[in-house]
C-alpha cells in the first residue's frame, strides 16, 4: 500500500532508539506489528508499505494522525528546539503495543541498545510464533509458565526475574495492561511504577510510547546530560533528584508534548548533533 504523508521521516523515526525490533536492509525496513510482518520503506511523500496489516493501524502505528505542523509550534520555543525541529523534522513517536512496550523497556534497564535488540530478539525467538521472516512477540500467558532460568538463557539477566512477575500479574488478572489508557499521567506513572523493576525513566518510556500520554519526559543519561547542558541554569533542586526536576520543568516548559521534545533531544545526542551550531557527526553512541 501507498500511503501519503507530510512531515513524516520514516529512517528517523525507526532510528532515534524508541524502537528495539525493526531492522533496516537497504531501503526497507522490516519489524513486526501487532503480530504481522510489515515492511516499509519512503518514496518521497509517499509511505510505501508491504503487510497484511490495514490501512488504518499502519497510519495509527506511525502516528500519522498527529497534527505534526501544530506539535513543532507548540514545542518550538527557543533556538535549541528549533535547530532539532529543521534538523530532525519527520521524526514520529510511535504507538506501540503497550504489553510489548512494557516488556521491552523492563528489558532495557542498564543495559546498552545492542544488548537490548539482542535479548529481545531472544525472548521472541524462543517464545513467539514463527512469522516466517520473524516471531510475534511472546504473549504474557507462555511467559508466565516460563522459569526464571529458562528466561535467563535470552540475555535478560536479571531483569527475567522482574519480567516474570510482570508476566505472571498479567496471566492472573491482577494486572491489566490496557488500564493506564483510562488514567491521568500521575496516575498511570503511580501503577506503573507499583511493579518491581519499574523506575521512573521506564515508566514515563512505556507511558510515552504506548499510552499516548505525550506529556511524558523520561530521562536517561543522555536527556540528563543535553537537559543540564542546554536548560541547567532552568533546573533547580539536589543533583540525586535532577531527574524528577527535569521531568517536571520539561512538562511545564514544553508543554503537553514535551514527549515530542524529548525524542528530539534525545536524537540529538545519540546522533552527536549540535542544535545550535548545526554540525553532526553521524556516528552513533550508546
Amino acid at each position: 500500500m501507498h500511503i501519503r504523508t507530510n512531515d513524516f521521516d520514516l529512517d528517523s523515526t525507526l532510528d532515534c532508539g524508541q524502537v528495539f525490533r525493526w531492522q533496516r536492509s537497504d531501503k526497507w525496513w522490516t519489524g513486526v506489528v501487532r503480530g504481522h510482518i510489515v515492511r516499509a520503506r519512503q518514496d518521497g511523500g509517499d509511505l510505501v508499505v508491504d503487510t497484511d496489516l490495514d490501512r488504518d493501524s499502519i497510519v495509527r502505528y506511525f502516528r500519522l494522525d498527529d497534527d505534526m505542523p501544530g506539535i513543532c509550534s507548540r514545542i518550538n520555543i527557543d533556538p535549541v528546539m528549533d535547530g532539532l525541529i529543521k534538523r530532525f523534522r519527520g521524526l514520529r513517536l510511535i504507538r506501540q503495543e503497550p504489553w510489548e512496550c512494557l516488556i521491552s523497556y523492563m528489558s532495557s534497564s542498564n543495559n546498552s541498545i545492542p544488548n537490548i535488540k539482542n535479548s529481545i530478539s531472544n525472548l521472541c525467538r524462543q517464545y513467539g510464533f514463527d512469522l516466517g521472516r520473524d516471531f510475534s512477540f511472546p504473549t504474557a500467558d507462555v511467559l508466565a509458565r516460563t522459569s526464571e532460568s529458562k528466561l535467563r538463557e535470552t540475555k535478560l539477566g536479571f531483569r527475567s526475574a522482574n519480567i516474570l512477575e510482570v508476566a505472571r500479574k498479567v496471566d492472573r488478572g491482577e494486572l491489566d495492561p490496557e488500564a493506564p489508557f483510562e488514567l491521568e499521567y500521575r496516575e498511570a506513572r503511580e501503577l506503573l511504577m507499583g511493579m518491581r523493576g519499574i523506575g521512573p525513566k521506564i515508566a514515563d518510556c512505556v507511558l510515552l510510547f504506548a499510552y499516548d500520554k505525550t506529556e511524558a519526559f523520561p530521562v536517561d543519561t543522555h536527556i540528563l546530560s543535553v537537559m543540564e547542558e542546554h536548560y541547567g541554569s532552568f533546573l533547580k533542586g539536589a543533583k540525586s533528584k535532577r531527574g524528577e526536576a527535569i521531568g517536571e520543568f520539561a512538562r511545564c516548559y514544553f508543554g503537553h508534548y514535551a514527549g515530542y521534545a524529548q525524542q528530539y533531544l534525545f536524537y540529538s545526542r545519540i546522533s552527536n548533533y549540535d542544535p545550535l551550531t548545526h554540525s553532526a557527526d553521524c556516528t552513533i553512541t550508546e
